[in-house]
């Protein structure tokens, strides 16, 4: 059920809803509808051993070995309407037209693996972690189900180091006491209090001090602070921009733990554009800089999954449906791009797309689209091929992924 759902939601061009997804199956007359709803209300399987699969197939295939993972964390909403969709709530959204920038829906926080692709001169982020956030319940955090999400994945990769990277919203006191092989990195917020380490022991009687002086606001801190030149590369370009370094602790939020400031001179000729804060001590100011500016990669995976591969267009209300339909459309795009970084890229594929759209003539890689579009072909090549209605299997798709271009041929 789920490999027939999968494909469904893959070759499905038009709505895909649950009933979407049995027709993209080519199995609506065979399979009642209620067997597809049940695959997500009631069906016993779980979104957090699916996901835990899924990351450790992502860092196998795309990963290397000694290469620590770069996880990227955010939270969107999908737009719901009703009263009776589970934990369905107002919350904020960016993407809201207008000054109030809210929405009513399902909001979940995702944390993805970023990894770079050799056709690609971008990062990608594969979403493989979930958590529904519930208003007036112990899961209302998104912080804290950031830091579940982590705990997770390293739990499911053990012996692998991962750093995490997030907005300035995921900074708190959640965040304190995580596992050794995890590190940290968001923006400072303009007004965090930053306090110098603890002094040494005296050797006298009494708690000795956890932390410093309270160092001065990051505006001072910027006009007085030593700038060095750094190369650094961002949204695939690299400039040389002006960086300080300051080793200190924010002690609401980490506590104890050492941190490090990165404050980044950019445009501006005094202060600072932007300040950057990293548990990760052994890391360079480019390479904290260029960590965060992956995690744009983030926004850009969340849009394709809504705008692209349909997810969040089922209409399910009950509670484990709705816990499980959006994870399940999220994990099939990140395995669609898989496939493709795997089996399904070809050279020609760029060349392939300006025949058919001459007018995009800076098209220089293969965008999100694309790679959904060429599996469609093959999973439906695939379908229409055989005699029984049934999906494409996993071996099937890898011989027959040059299908359509037999039939252009």
């Amino acid at each position: 059920m789920f490999c027939a759902l999968a494909c469904g939601l893959l070759a499905q061009s038009a709505r895909r809803t649950v009933c979407g997804m049995l027709v993209g199956a080519r199995l609506s007359q065979v399979w009642s509808h209620h067997r597809a709803h049940r695959f997500f209300s009631q069906a016993r399987w779980s979104v957090e051993q699916v996901s835990a699969i899924l990351a450790r197939l992502v860092v196998r295939l795309l990963v290397g070995a000694e290469e620590a993972i770069l996880v990227a964390v955010d939270d969107t909403l999908f737009q719901r309407c009703g009263p009776k969709v589970h934990a369905a709530s107002w919350f904020h959204d960016g993407s809201a037209k207008g000054e109030r920038k809210v929405g009513y829906g399902n909001n979940w926080v995702i944390a993805a693996i970023v990894v770079r692709l050799p056709f690609l001169d971008r990062p990608v982020a594969l979403p493989v972690g979930f958590s529904l956030i519930r208003k007036g319940s112990d899961e209302a955090s998104r912080l804290q189900a950031a830091r579940r999400l982590v705990e997770a994945l390293a739990a499911a990769l053990p012996g692998r180091h991962i750093n995490v990277v997030a907005d300035s919203a995921y900074a708190g006191k959640a965040l304190r006491g995580l596992p050794a092989e995890v590190t940290w990195t968001t923006r400072l917020r303009s007004n965090a209090a930053l306090y110098e380490l603890a002094p040494p022991r005296t050797g006298r009687r009494g708690r000795p001090k956890t932390r410093g002086a309270k160092l001065p606001p990051l505006a001072s801190l910027a006009a007085h602070a030593t700038f060095t030149s750094t190369a650094a590369t961002r949204y695939g370009h690299t400039a040389t921009v002006q960086v300080a370094v300051i080793r200190c602790l924010w002690y609401g939020v980490f506590a104890t733990q050492q941190v490090q400031v990165i404050l980044v001179r950019d445009k501006a000729k005094t202060g600072y554009d932007i300040a950057l804060v990293s548990t990760d001590l052994t890391a360079t100011a480019a390479q904290i800089i260029e960590r965060y500016a992956a995690r744009w990669s983030i926004e850009v995976a969340i849009e394709d999954a809504k705008q692209t591969v349909g997810v969040g267009q089922a209409r399910n209300r009950v509670p484990r449906a709705v816990e499980r339909t959006v994870p399940f459309g999220l994990i099939v795009g990140s395995l669609a791009v898989c496939w493709y970084a795997t089996a399904g890229h070809h050279p020609d594929d760029i060349q392939a797309a300006r025949e058919l759209a001459p007018w995009y003539r800076d098209k220089a890689q293969p965008s999100v689209l694309d790679m959904i579009a060429k599996l469609r072909r093959v999973i439906i090549a695939a379908q229409f091929r055989q005699t029984n209605p049934f999906p494409a299997t996993p071996a099937e798709i890898n011989v027959l992924r040059l299908a359509w271009e037999d039939a252009a041929a």
